[in-house]
C-alpha cells in the first residue's frame, strides 16, 4: 500500500470544513481590509529565494525542495510567500499603481523540509499578507491588526502579541559589531552554524533553537539599545497606533525572526491557550525596507506577516472552538422504487437550481436505512416519495427537528422548503 509522503497530510471531509470556514474568515477579512489576493507560481527560481530570503538562514541552508528541471535551471518548491509576492510586485510594475501601498494577500501550500512536529508539516499552507510601497508606522499597526482580527473571528483568546524594532541599517551594523564582539570569545562553545553566522549574520545567533540557553544569550546586546535617533521614532510611533487601536503588546528586545529581509517592525503572535505545545508561536511577520530594490524594483518599503493554518486548527483545539459545519444538507430525498427514484431525480435537481442543498439515495436501501442516512447527513428535511405519492402527485415531507410532516403537492416542493428555511432564519 503508497502511503502519504512523510511530513504531508491528507485533509478528509470530516475536517476539511474546518479549513474551508477559516479560509472563509481569512478572506472576508482582507476583503473588509481591502486586501486583494494574488497567486504566485507554487515553484520559483532558486535565485529568488537565495537572494530574497538570505543565504544565511536555515531555510535556504537545510530545508528547501531544489531540483533542476530538464533544461538544467535550478528551481525551488515555495518555502516562503513573500519573495514570491515581491518578485511578482517587480515584475509586473505594481509599485507603478497611483494607490500605494499596494495591498496584497496570498494563501496556499509551502514546503519545508524539515522535522514534522504538532502543526509543522514539510507541505503545509500559509496565509499571508504583503503591504508594499509605504514606510508608514500606520501601516504597520493595520497589518498587525488585520492578524489579531483573523485570530479573533475565529474565536481564539487566548493569544500574546510580541513586538520588536529591528531598526534600520545603521542601527543593526552598531549592534551586528556588538554582538561579534559579545560572542567571539566563546564562539567555540556554540553549534556549528552560529559559528557560521558569527561574521555573516550575527543577528541570527539570538534565534538559535540549540543554543538558546546558553548563558551568552541571556548577557547579548539587545538591538534596542542601538537604535538610532530614526529608527527609534518610528518605532515609538508604531506602538503608539497599536495602543490608539487598542491592542495589547509585549516587547521582547530578542525576538529577530528567521529571515534575513526584515528590518525595523518584527513581531509574532503566540496561543497562551494550557496544553497548546512547546512552540507557541502561530503568526509572525515584519517589515522588510530594502527587499524590493535587492530583487530589482525601485525603493517600496513593504511589510507583512504569515500564520499557518495547520497551527490556527490547533490553536482552536486547545481553546475546545467548535467551529461551525456548514455542509449539512437542507433536504434528503427517499424514493420508494423505481419509478419514484425518477421523480426524486428530478425533485433533487430543482432543489440544487434553487440553491437547495440536497441528497439522495444510490443505492436503493430500504425506508429505514435511507433515514438514518438522512440523520447521519444532518438534513433539516426529509423528502418521501413512494409509490402512493406519486400516483397523486405529492410528497411527504419531514421536519427532522420537530418531527411534524406534512403532504405537499410534487410542484409546490421547492417554494415551501424555500419559504420555511427563510422563516427558520
Amino acid at each position: 500500500m503508497i502511503k502519504v509522503p512523510r511530513g504531508t497530510q491528507d485533509i478528509l471531509p470530516e475536517q476539511s470544513y474546518k479549513w474551508q470556514t477559516v479560509e472563509t474568515i481569512i478572506r472576508d477579512t482582507c476583503n473588509v481590509y481591502q486586501y486583494k489576493e494574488i497567486r504566485t507560481p507554487i515553484f520559483e527560481h532558486t535565485e529568488l529565494f537565495t537572494r530574497g530570503v538570505g543565504d544565511t538562514t536555515d531555510i535556504v541552508q537545510k530545508e528547501m525542495y531544489t531540483f533542476e528541471d530538464r533544461g538544467n535551471r535550478s528551481l525551488t518548491l515555495r518555502p516562503e510567500g513573500t519573495a514570491s509576492t515581491v518578485r511578482a510586485y517587480v515584475e509586473h510594475k505594481l509599485f507603478g499603481q497611483p494607490d500605494q501601498p499596494v495591498k496584497l494577500y496570498y494563501m496556499g501550500p509551502m514546503f519545508r523540509y524539515e522535522r514534522q512536529q504538532a502543526g509543522r508539516y514539510r507541505q503545509f499552507v500559509q496565509f499571508g499578507i504583503e503591504a508594499i510601497g509605504s514606510a508608514d508606522p500606520a501601516v504597520d499597526a493595520e497589518v498587525i491588526a488585520l492578524a489579531m482580527d483573523v485570530y479573533k473571528k475565529a474565536g481564539l483568546k487566548d493569544l500574546k502579541l510580541v513586538l520588536n524594532s529591528l531598526g534600520d541599517a545603521a542601527s543593526r551594523n552598531a549592534h551586528k559589531e556588538a554582538l561579534v564582539a559579545h560572542f567571539a570569545p566563546r564562539i567555540n562553545e556554540f553549534c556549528g552554524d552560529c559559528q557560521q553566522r558569527l561574521e555573516k549574520n550575527p543577528l541570527r545567533i539570538l534565534d538559535c533553537k540549540r543554543d538558546r540557553d546558553h548563558e551568552l544569550m541571556a548577557t547579548a546586546p539587545k538591538l534596542t539599545d542601538y537604535l538610532n535617533e530614526e529608527s527609534a521614532a518610528y518605532f515609538d510611533r508604531v506602538k503608539a497606533y497599536l495602543d490608539a487601536l487598542e491592542i495589547p503588546y509585549e516587547l521582547d528586545p530578542n525576538l529577530v525572526r528567521g529571515l534575513d529581509y526584515y528590518n525595523h517592525t518584527a513581531f509574532e503572535i503566540m496561543s497562551t491557550a494550557s496544553g497548546f505545545g512547546a512552540i507557541t508561536t502561530l503568526a509572525g511577520g515584519g517589515r522588510y525596507n530594502g527587499l524590493v530594490e535587492e530583487l530589482g524594483g525601485p525603493s517600496s518599503p513593504g511589510i507583512g506577516f504569515a500564520m499557518s493554518i495547520e497551527r490556527l486548527l490547533l490553536a482552536l483545539e486547545a481553546e475546545k472552538v467548535e467551529l461551525e459545519d456548514t455542509s449539512a444538507s437542507d433536504a434528503y430525498i427517499i424514493a420508494l422504487g423505481d419509478t419514484p427514484k425518477m421523480e426524486a431525480m428530478r425533485l433533487v435537481k430543482q432543489l440544487r437550481d434553487a440553491g437547495i442543498s440536497a441528497e439522495m439515495d444510490y443505492a436503493d436501501r430500504k425506508l429505514k436505512a435511507q433515514m438514518k442516512s438522512a440523520d447521519r447527513k444532518k438534513a433539516a428535511y426529509v423528502f418521501i416519495l413512494g409509490e402512493d405519492e406519486l400516483a397523486s402527485q405529492t410528497v411527504q415531507i419531514k421536519h427532522m427537528a420537530t418531527g411534524e410532516q406534512q403532504l405537499v403537492a410534487i410542484p409546490e416542493a421547492v417554494t415551501y422548503l424555500q419559504k420555511h428555511k427563510e422563516e427558520s432564519r
